[in-house]
């Protein structure tokens, strides 16, 4: 587990040595360490750029990856210089988050302490996410490399009554839609990008969206129809996590899937959440269900318009 220390942190974005001295970094550290929660420092691609050896001091001080942000180019110059980043924090044990990025083009095969890039519209637009286009993402964007779109948003609303500005941001689409997004979308960090207020108040929901893992052993592609609907399974050692979102084309869209991935011969308990009765029209609206099930089982799916379903499904 991590924790993301935007911009603030420094009291200078072009100085990253000195912390601002209303944010106890070094204690934070420290204060993490007994937590197990590492920390993770964002900076601007030019003061790194400035510091290469910045990523000794911050292994010294025993920062465990960072967020790199702006770079918002793809020349040969720029494509250099994520290597030359992703070296020199191997080198030092650090994991990076290209933020402000490209897409993927496989560097993280090379370094592997890449973890994961912006390079999308995610939610981080608020407003300007809307399921109509990342309904997109799983068949085009995910599928060259990881995807940093930060999901997790628990203010959520039809488009058609969406109104939200900072601190209370909101999100379009229903908050089944939401949690279905940390299983469909990958990315070798998640973020919970709301407030932490909102995930103690929907621990629930909280609890399922950080049980998702961020590797996987297996993956299956249930329904998919590019644009409009997409249905996962995805298997972590022995739990399965089913993940479905779809776009606003249709009031509803009931879906049956079968469980023959499971192994047979063994049962399971399956804890789902889908859209409630009245998700069409007040997004937040869900419905939790813990069920018994073995494969070869069959169960329904139902997903009002940009609506979403999301399972965890562990053997007895």
């Amino acid at each position: 587990k991590y924790i993301i220390m935007d911009e603030g942190w420094a009291n200078s974005t072009t100085d990253p040595y000195t912390p601002n001295p209303k944010v106890d970094v070094h204690e934070l550290i420290r204060y993490g360490k007994e937590k197990n929660v590492g920390v993770v420092l964002w900076l601007t691609w030019l003061t790194v750029n400035n510091h290469m050896e910045l990523f000794k001091t911050f292994k010294d001080w025993g920062v465990k990856g960072v967020k790199i942000d702006f770079m918002d180019r793809s020349d040969q110059w720029m494509v250099n210089y994520y290597e030359k980043v992703a070296k020199e924090a191997a080198k030092n044990e650090l994991f990076v988050d290209f933020h402000g990025a490209f897409k993927p083009a496989g560097l993280e095969y090379k370094y592997p302490n890449v973890i994961s890039y912006e390079g999308v519209r995610g939610m981080e637009q608020m407003g300007g996410t809307q399921p109509k286009n990342s309904l997109f993402l799983p068949f085009m964007r995910n599928a060259v490399g990881p995807m940093d779109f930060t999901p997790g948003a628990m203010i959520s609303m039809q488009p058609e009554s969406y109104s939200a500005e900072r601190p209370n941001a909101g999100s379009i689409g229903t908050r089944a839609y939401q949690m279905a997004l940390f299983v469909v979308f990958e990315s070798g960090i998640q973020m919970l990008a709301d407030n932490p207020t909102l995930y103690y108040r929907n621990l629930d929901c909280t609890e399922f969206m950080t049980s998702v893992p961020t590797t996987w052993d297996e993956t299956q592609a249930l329904v998919a129809k590019v644009g409009e609907i997409a249905v996962v399974a995805k298997r972590k050692e022995k739990k399965w996590f089913i993940g479905g979102i779809t776009n606003g084309a249709e009031k509803v869209r009931n879906l049956q899937v079968s469980l023959d991935f499971l192994e047979k011969g063994k049962n399971y308990t399956m804890t789902y959440f889908e859209d409630g009765i009245n998700a069409g029209r007040q997004a937040m609206d869900y419905r939790k269900k813990i069920v018994q099930v073995k494969s070869g089982d069959k169960i329904d799916i139902k997903m009002v318009r940009n609506g979403g379903y999301a399972a965890v499904i562990t053997p007895n």
